[in-house]
Parts: structure tokens; sequence; C-alpha cells
């Protein structure tokens, strides 16, 4: 038996990190625990008198900051901490997939899930239709082991020997912005990182307590540089994200979806590249905007 642990980052959505952590107790392998981290403690009211009485911290606001919290906290308790997003849905069997995986593969370091669903493309899901989503998709998904260079941030299970002092990049402050890419592709240095099927759930994708359009499109230019330069996202990777992202606000701002500020990323693009070719361009300058 593995020691698994449950880490939830949360700001601005105390409501539904409620819900979506309370789902965790009609897991068919229960967590050993769970633990919130907030930035205020308006982020976790009312979210330690749920089913699994959470344990509930505060940390500088920031997804790198607040994980951060979590693995400080969890280091020598837990064999294995996972991270879900505050508006990720978990199948049923998703914790106990996750520890056979890991006891039958002791180089794996760390798991992401197959998405039955992710509300990020589609404006955003609520819980039923997450459930329903779940219910219908995750027997069709692909039970095969595949290699991964870097994990899904909305759900990764980590193997707490691997990670040891290994933390999140803090330069890369608010919602972190390719903070999982970064992460686990130094965590691959230490074992196999992999995808799989019989790990599953939906990412909702619900707006709201996230960062603005200016400076999520600061981000988009800014976090990939720092990446790039610092080694931990290949550069053709990165270019192919960074172009992505401006070539898609470009076209999209005269028309924009409902959901996506394609306007305000579009600003913060034009920021980000100015700052770019005058030497001024830092992660951290968002933190200002």
């Amino acid at each position: 038996m593995l020691r698994i642990y449950v880490a939830v980052a949360t700001v601005g959505r105390a409501d539904l990190a409620r819900q979506t952590i309370d789902l965790l107790a009609g897991q068919s392998r229960p967590p050993d625990g769970v633990v919130v981290v907030g930035a205020t403690p308006e982020d976790v009211e009312g979210i330690a008198q749920g089913t699994l009485a959470p344990r509930c911290e505060l940390a500088p606001r920031g997804l790198c900051r607040q994980r951060n919290r979590a693995l400080d906290l969890l280091s020598g308790q837990a064999d294995v901490i996972v991270f879900f997003d505050d508006d990720f849905v978990a199948a049923p069997d998703y914790l106990a997939a996750v520890e056979r995986l890991f006891l039958a593969h002791p180089d794996v370091a760390g798991i992401t899930g197959n998405l039955a669903g992710d509300g990020v493309r589609h404006g955003g899901y609520g819980i039923a239709q997450a459930q329903a989503l779940i219910a219908a998709r995750t027997l069709q998904l692909d039970p095969a082991i595949v290699p991964r260079e870097a994990l899904y941030g909305c759900n990764m299970a980590l193997r707490m020997a691997h990670i040891r002092e290994l933390r999140f990049d803090e330069s890369l402050p608010l919602y972190g912005w390719q903070e999982d890419i970064d992460f686990t592709m130094r965590l691959s240095r230490r074992g196999r990182l992999i995808s799989t099927g019989l790990v599953s759930g939906v990412h909702l994708g619900v707006k709201g307590g996230r960062t603005s359009g200016r400076r999520l499109g600061y981000s988009q230019i800014a976090n990939i540089v720092y990446l790039m330069r610092k080694g931990t996202i290949p550069r053709a990777l990165a270019r192919k994200l960074l172009w992505r992202n401006v070539v898609a606000n470009v076209l999209r701002a005269p028309f924009p979806e409902p959901w996506i500020d394609r306007a305000g990323r579009l600003r913060g693009n034009g920021l980000a590249l100015a700052d770019l070719l005058t030497g001024r361009l830092d992660p951290r300058k968002i933190e200002s905007m």
C-alpha cells in the first residue's frame, strides 16, 4: 500500500473547490488525506468541513507557491502526491489506478490521466456534465501506457521519492502558465513519465478566479521564453506554443469566443514582445500589471 495524498491549490473559488474535493469521497480507493492551499482565508472557506475533512493551509498567491506549500507539508508523509486543479473531477477509480501503476512500475515518477473531457476547449463544463462524460467515455479511453515528456498539470500523480527537493519555479507567478511542463520536464530526469486511459477524469475549465486576459497574454510569451532559456522546454516546442497562441489571439480577437478575453491576451502578447525586443522581458512583471 502507498500513502496517497491529494493536493489542490485554489484562489477565489471556494464553493467549486469544496464540491470537487467532496467528490473524492466516492473514490474506490480513498485518499489518505487531502491538502488544500489557498491564498486567503476566503479561498478555503468551508472546505475543511467537507466530507474528507481536508487540511486547509495558506501560501502567497500563485499556483507554484501554493503547490510548493503542499509539497513541503507532505514531505515525509506521502508516497504519492496527486495534484488536481480545483476544477478537476476525477473518475471514481482514479486513485486506485494510480496506486496499481506505481506499484507495478517502480521506475515511474509521474502519471497524468487521459481526459474524458476538457472544458477549457468548450467554454466550461458543470459537475453533472463531467460526471456524465466520465460515465460515457472512460471505458472508451485507450488503456495503453504511453511515455510522456511532460505531464498535464490539471491532474498529475507524482512519486515523492523522485521529487525529493524538486519544487515548482516561483518565478512563474499567479496562474503559472506552463509550470507543469517545467516541473515535470525536470522530474523526467529522475524517472519515467506516463499517461494512460486507465487514469481519467474531466477538467471542467471553469472561468473565474483566474488571471486577466492581459496578464495571461504576457505570460504566453514571457513564461515560454524564460523556460526556453532555462532549458526545461525544447526550443521547437517553445516556438510552437508561443506562435500558436499569438496567431490564435490575432485571428480570433475580432470574433472572440464568449469565454476568452482575446483582446486582452493580444495586448499582453504585444507588451511581452516589446519587452523581449528591449531586453526587459520578465515573467514576474504580471504581478504589477
